[in-house]
């Protein structure tokens, strides 16, 4: 971000302290500046004829204070009938928390204020994307776990290598991140001028896919990829509106490549996904949207997924999937990130590396673990998360984004000391299944700074707990016991 955008950004934020007195919350507060944004953004791209007359910046800018309330409320209800597809989805189910006529027209008033020209020079996308960074390092606002860190981002990504002929799929899109540096990559690597004339076609309408089931943020995901230049609501394509684990997230269509941040944790009231391809179903969400990302690839597509520590660990279905990851795919690499680098300071995160096999058995021989947890800075507000922190990483993983066995050949085994080692099928099958291995003796110190909030702590124990209740359960299906419970429920 660049000191005008960062500029900027911060000028937005402070326009939350004329919400504060309307008691308006901060992620409601970025909602209610994405409706206005869109429609000052669309006449700075000279993009308003998508608006239907009369319901632009310029008109409810004409309207007098004492009015500009009401009729931003009825535009808000106009656009989600009316506009093109992209104004309907962003509008859609659109309401004001706003309750005072002076805060609107204050609001109107300090945006026109702004640099809108070095705006545009600087980039529409990176100063939004800005602001929904800004949203979710606030703790209070509850959005950090729909945005996932820039610098694990564009490290995925780089080691994944997008092409111009990749199906790319986020089935947990959140505000959009991982298409966006996806698109970044394959125009920064790529020749988008050289490009034929299907191959732009199939950019702009076949190339990025997401789904996300939080309103909000998808308005959110829509506007974000809108200003970096993709269609974000064309005909198949784009961020859709919908849950993965229901038949919604069948629909997708098959990916050759997968990256992807899942939501941790139950689903909702302990149930299972209403999808029906699911081999193993369970309430637990990220085990169920590891199953969509393996089954959700083409043979020879490749993934990187982020997944909590109880993924690699948790016995009875958690060891089921993994042996069945391990059979349709080539899992060669687990990447154990930081801690402290996610909303939740006390979750422990890795992120798996497969590719689809021709086959449905035995594709993995072997699993390269590298640590980049043990020994590593406390990150929180005080240190911040660099893309240099992935740079020996990047450079040991290689340029396959497959983990062919020529790249895999080229790998250097560092050993009980070094952060970078092999481990054969076997070895894992031994460890029954497990893929949470460590080696390395930690010495760094807990400094007590940027602990879990107390609600943070709560929640990590209750899916610890839930976890624990449905490996009893397992345990109690296989002895045959535990169905009048399960009648009781």
């Amino acid at each position: 971000m660049t000191i005008v955008t960062h500029d900027i950004v911060a000028k937005l934020w402070t326009l939350c302290n004329l919400l504060k007195d309307d008691g308006v919350t901060y992620h409601q507060y970025v909602t209610e500046l994405t409706y206005l944004l869109f429609l000052k953004m669309a006449k700075e791209t000279g993009t308003e004829d998508q608006i239907p007359d009369g319901y632009r910046w310029d008109d409810l800018e004409a309207k007098s204070a004492a009015r500009r309330l009401e009729i931003y409320k009825v535009t808000l209800i106009h656009l989600e009938n009316h506009g093109s597809p992209l104004v309907r989805q962003i509008f859609g189910n659109a309401s004001s928390f706003i309750k005072k006529a002076a805060t609107l027209s204050a609001l109107v008033t300090e945006i026109d204020k702004l640099d809108w020209y070095s705006a545009r020079q600087e980039g529409l996308g990176d100063l939004y994307e800005g602001l929904l960074q800004k949203n979710a390092n606030e703790k209070k606002s509850g959005a950090g776990q729909y945005f996932t860190p820039r610098p694990l981002i564009d490290a995925m990504v780089a080691v994944m290598r997008p092409t111009i002929d990749d199906i790319i799929q986020d089935p947990a899109a959140g505000t959009g991140g991982f298409l966006i540096a996806a698109a970044h990559w394959l125009r920064a690597h790529g020749d988008p001028d050289g490009w034929t004339e299907a191959q732009q076609r199939k950019y702009r309408r076949n190339t990025f896919y997401g789904m996300e089931h939080v309103q909000d943020v998808h308005r959110f995901a829509l506007m974000n990829l809108m200003l970096h230049g993709l269609d974000s609501a064309p005909r198949g394509a784009g961020i859709r509106y919908g849950d993965t684990l229901s038949p919604e997230g069948q629909a997708l269509p098959r990916a050759t490549l997968i990256l992807t941040n899942p939501p941790f944790g139950t689903k909702k009231g302990g149930g299972l996904p209403t999808r029906t391809d699911l081999s193993f179903p369970t309430s637990n969400k990220q085990f169920c949207f590891l199953q969509h990302c393996y089954l959700g690839l083409k043979p020879g597509g490749r993934a990187a997924l982020v997944l909590p520590d109880n993924v690699l660990f948790e016995g009875n279905v958690g060891r089921s999937i993994r042996a069945d990851l391990m059979d349709k795919c080539d899992l060669h690499t687990v990447l154990r990130l930081p801690t402290g680098i996610f909303y939740a300071q006390g979750v422990k995160t890795n992120v798996l590396f497969f590719t689809r096999g021709e086959t449905q058995k035995d594709n993995t021989r072997e699993t390269w673990v590298y640590d980049l947890r043990a020994n590593m800075p406390q990150f929180g507000k005080r240190t911040q998360l660099t893309r240099e922190h992935f740079a020996d990483f990047e450079a040991a993983f290689g340029e396959d984004s497959l983990g062919g066995p020529q790249i895999l050949s080229r790998r250097e085994d560092t050993g009980e000391t070094g952060r970078f080692r092999r481990f054969t099928r076997e070895e894992i099958a031994a460890r029954g299944d497990s893929l949470d291995i460590a080696w390395l003796k930690d010495d760094s110190a807990d400094t007590g700074e940027d602990l879990p909030e107390p609600a943070v702590l709560a929640v990590a124990a209750m899916d610890e707990l839930e976890a624990a209740i449905e490996e009893l359960r397992g345990i109690l299906a296989e002895l045959g016991e535990g169905q009048e419970e399960e009648v009781v429920e």
